[in-house]
């Protein structure tokens, strides 16, 4: 994906927002599961940045034993021709039909083998690139669905006291405004995941890299809009609860 390097995401900024909100957490619910959660996504935002640079530089081994093999390949397809082409010589210049098939046949075979030799030489590279952002964006993956863990029984009902509770409800610990801000926070860490991923594509010109970072985006835009439902909820009832 080739963008100009002055709209391109910043990924040591990234870093640096992810850790701002992790102090943010602590500073409002010290010692819970959700600073944790958010120390483990700026751990994650710390290793994309290096990450990230490494999937950019080249890979200089692969390159040298791709071109050499490549090279190797070529000069014993060369040598191969040159050896068929002495045949008719050496038989008087006539070929039969059969023989004639037959060298057909074996350089066309010969010429698909190379073709794919070169093929799986030539991308080598970019598939080791591919599968390592993969992994990492598997990762972020994987810390959306936690984050959503975190905010799932956070229901705005209780928190306004609507209801009574059956011997398996959560406990009711957060006041409303408390609730409002940790599922604010839950949103800012899943938009954070978000921009994290687009860090692996924006400088990896692979359509599979691309798809798996639209599928997180999609994936963190769906799951924030579902907790801005519940902040609208509450943010409907301070309003309403207003002298």
């Amino acid at each position: 994906m080739a963008t100009s390097s002055r709209f391109q995401l910043d990924a040591s900024k990234i870093e640096a927002t992810v850790a701002l909100l992790t102090r943010r957490i602590n500073e409002r619910f010290p010692e819970s599961g959700l600073h944790s959660v958010c120390q483990h996504l700026h751990g994650i935002a710390a290793a994309a940045r290096k990450r990230a640079e490494r999937i950019r530089r080249p890979i200089l081994w692969v390159r040298v034993v791709s071109g050499l093999m490549i090279s190797a390949v070529l000069a014993v397809l060369a040598y191969t021709v040159t050896q068929v082409v002495k045949v008719p010589v050496q038989a008087g210049g006539r070929i039969g039909p059969g023989d004639f098939v037959q060298m057909l046949e074996a350089g066309i075979n010969s010429a698909l083998l190379v073709g794919a030799t070169v093929l799986f030489l030539v991308t080598l590279e970019g598939r080791i690139k591919r599968r390592r952002a993969l992994k990492a964006l598997h990762e972020l993956r994987a810390i959306a669905h936690v984050i959503d863990m975190h905010q799932l029984t956070k229901d705005p009902e209780r928190a306004l006291g609507l209801g009574s509770d059956t011997a398996s409800s959560p406990k009711r610990v957060m006041t409303p405004f408390e609730l409002t801000r940790y599922l604010d926070y839950c949103s800012e860490m899943l938009s954070l995941g978000g921009k994290i991923a687009a860090v692996y594509a924006q400088d990896l010109d692979d359509t599979v890299v691309v798809d798996a970072v639209n599928d997180i985006d999609d994936l963190t835009t769906g799951l924030s809009r579902k907790i801005w439902q519940k902040i609208t909820i509450l943010n409907d009832w301070a309003a309403r609860s207003k002298p």
